[in-house]
């Protein structure tokens, strides 16, 4: 039973409500008009009150939910050959994304260049089948699809956040700032987030102490106390993918998947018009957002990402709005 409290947040008699942060609703300035385009235009947007993870679920939680359930996620699973016309055969097998430094790079256009669909990878081994999470229960769980994410939330009674929701929470009540923590991105050279320096991908120069993912409080919250809401790992949220904001755009939030049709068909990929996955929004930006490529790591970036699709570099963090929980609770 879910007990609610605007003061203290959530409390449950299970500690996987406990530590959350309650957003109080208000009006603030969605999106950017000075960077990419589909972060335009900005305009006005308006969220009720809400509660939300204080960080990104970690290894930690995520091997709670899936000892209590026997979870199986999608980087586990070879794809359905009826899912992917055209494919060879002997290439579906299950794996995940996971992102490898090159040697040398011809064009930042061509991702296939350091990323690499290896059998294997998958959240408890992260980097491939040699490697695992021993030493990492407090960093995000990654190799997560959008189905995954949502598995998770379900189990803890919870959602995942509306891309309204996650950005006015990643703002942390700076309205129309640049970052999550003011306009400047190093305050006094001192690392606000786990972001790439250096010449993405070849070239990290680590001065923010991280090569990969890091531990999820490693650095300063924002003005809601909320960690890790830019920077480390994407974030999966409910919305339908659209090419910019729009009033009438389709965002319907954690319906099920109807790749045939409906409000999602609007986010597909025009690239691959033959492959009808359905694609949400991802927030944040990652450890590998750099100055010379990505420079998503703001609350107003946004990313596409297919729903069966998951990275080493992609977790999601869950919500409970008043309503939900009071049903639940009454």
């Amino acid at each position: 039973m879910l007990r609610l409290d605007k003061e203290q947040g959530v409390r449950s008699s299970d500690d996987r409500a406990d530590d959350m942060v309650w957003i109080p609703g208000g009006t603030f300035r969605m999106g950017s008009d000075r960077h990419y385009p589909e972060e335009a235009p900005s305009h006005r947007a308006a969220v009720d009150g809400f509660w939300i993870d204080r960080t990104p679920v970690t290894n930690r939680q995520f091997k709670q939910f899936v000892m209590a359930t026997g979870h199986v996620t999608t980087a586990e699973v070879p794809p359905d050959p009826k899912d992917y016309p055209g494919a060879l055969p002997h290439m579906l097998y299950a794996g995940s994304l996971v992102f490898i430094r090159p040697r040398s790079t011809f064009d930042l256009c061509d991702w296939s260049q350091w990323w690499s669909f290896m059998e294997g990878a998958d959240w408890r081994h992260p980097y491939g089948p040699r490697t695992n999470i021993n030493v990492l229960d407090n960093h995000p769980v990654v190799h997560v699809s959008f189905a995954d994410a949502l598995a998770y939330a379900k189990w803890v009674g919870k959602d995942l956040p509306r891309e309204a929701e996650w950005e006015f929470a990643a703002r942390g009540g700076l309205d129309g700032a640049e970052f999550a923590w003011g306009d400047e991105f190093t305050p006094g050279g001192v690392h606000m987030a786990n972001t790439w320096q250096g010449d993405f991908p070849r070239h990290n120069h680590n001065e923010d102490g991280y090569e990969h993912t890091s531990p999820v409080t490693a650095f300063p919250p924002n003005g809601y106390g909320l960690h890790d809401m830019i920077g480390n790992v994407w974030e999966w949220t409910c919305d339908w993918w659209s090419q910019k904001h729009e009033a009438d755009a389709p965002k319907a939030c954690c319906i099920p998947l109807n790749p045939r049709g409906g409000p999602e068909a609007a986010s597909l990929d025009p690239c691959q018009p033959n492959i009808r996955i359905p694609r949400k929004v991802l927030k944040g930006g990652s450890h590998l957002c750099a100055p010379n490529y990505c420079r998503r790591y703001r609350p107003a970036a946004r990313h596409a990402e297919a729903v069966d699709t998951s990275t080493s570099h992609v977790s999601f963090r869950c919500v409970i709005r008043p309503t939900a929980a009071n049903e639940r609770s009454g």
